[in-house]
């Protein structure tokens, strides 16, 4: 699922690229309102693709990784039902 995620980042990141060369390069030599309606479409898909690129998935194990401290470990495994609690 990374994997198709950082395509997908790399195919939207490419095509505002696209965007940005298209509009100053060749656009706006017809019209300059066309060309600046590219780059303002170009300047929304950078943040949707870092959305897209960061979310997680449902097969990302995130919550369930060992802090490092043993001790808070501990405790979330006992909330978690996977230790039984201490006494």
């Amino acid at each position: 699922m990374y994997a198709r995620r950082r395509h997908i980042y790399f195919a939207m990141m490419g095509t505002c690229i696209g965007l940005f060369v298209l509009a100053w390069g060749v656009v706006r030599l017809w019209s300059v309102p066309a060309a600046v309606g590219m780059c303002i479409v170009a300047m929304v898909i950078p943040p949707v693709a870092a959305m897209i690129a960061n979310r997680r998935g449902p097969e990302d194990r995130w919550w369930d990784d060992p802090s490092g401290d043993p001790q808070s470990d501990e405790w979330w495994d006992e909330l978690d039902g996977k230790k039984p609690p201490r006494r």
